[in-house]
């Protein structure tokens, strides 16, 4: 049986206006990045909880490898979210101060994902842990978690920056046989303002 999941994951990552100029230098000074997550309505499922463990930006003109992290609420070291609670909202996935600068680069990476067919979630559609629904359930594997998203963008020290990131499940998920799935991200920028 072939399960189809769509889960757009819009993933607001405040911090994509494009300017004329495109300094080449590192980032100065402080700004505030919003990344903000939604998805479109799936019918394989009744949840499909999503952990993230790192949201990263790439300044211009930077080396890789140190690439400021966009902090999770709370502090918290990971960040869960129910997609499939996201088809009629958007939640935060990470939001916090940030140098100002040009940045060419939005980096996610995916620790875990686990499909729940029977019920779904209680609480929040983003949390740092969401109670798991009880039924049957399938581990997702995903061979790459990391997921790089090239497009440019701006960071000012005058207003915040949001983007709104969509996890097209439909496209990401596959059913592999035998009870198990795989994902292999597909993302997109739905917009930055």
């Amino acid at each position: 049986m072939r399960f189809r999941l769509l889960i757009p994951a819009a993933l607001l990552v405040a911090a994509w206006a494009c300017s004329g100029s495109r300094p080449s230098t590192s980032p100065t000074g402080d700004s505030t990045l919003h990344v903000l997550l939604k998805d479109s309505p799936f019918t394989d499922a009744k949840a499909l909880l999503v952990t993230f463990s790192e949201v990263t930006v790439h300044a211009s003109g930077a080396g890789f490898g140190a690439d400021p992290r966009v902090p999770f609420a709370s502090g918290a070291s990971s960040r869960t979210c129910d997609l499939k609670k996201l088809t009629t909202a958007q939640d935060i996935l990470g939001t916090g101060p940030l140098p100002a600068g040009h940045y060419t680069q939005l980096r996610l990476v995916l620790a875990s994902a686990v499909i729940y067919f029977d019920n779904a979630s209680s609480g929040p559609a983003c949390a740092s842990t969401i109670a798991t629904p009880g039924g049957r359930s399938a581990t997702v594997d995903i061979p790459s978690g990391e997921l790089r998203l090239n497009r440019e963008f701006d960071l000012t020290s005058a207003t915040p920056t949001t983007i709104l990131l969509d996890f097209d499940g439909d496209r990401s998920v596959r059913d592999s046989g035998n009870g198990r799935f795989t994902m292999t991200p597909v993302v997109t920028v739905v917009s930055v303002y």
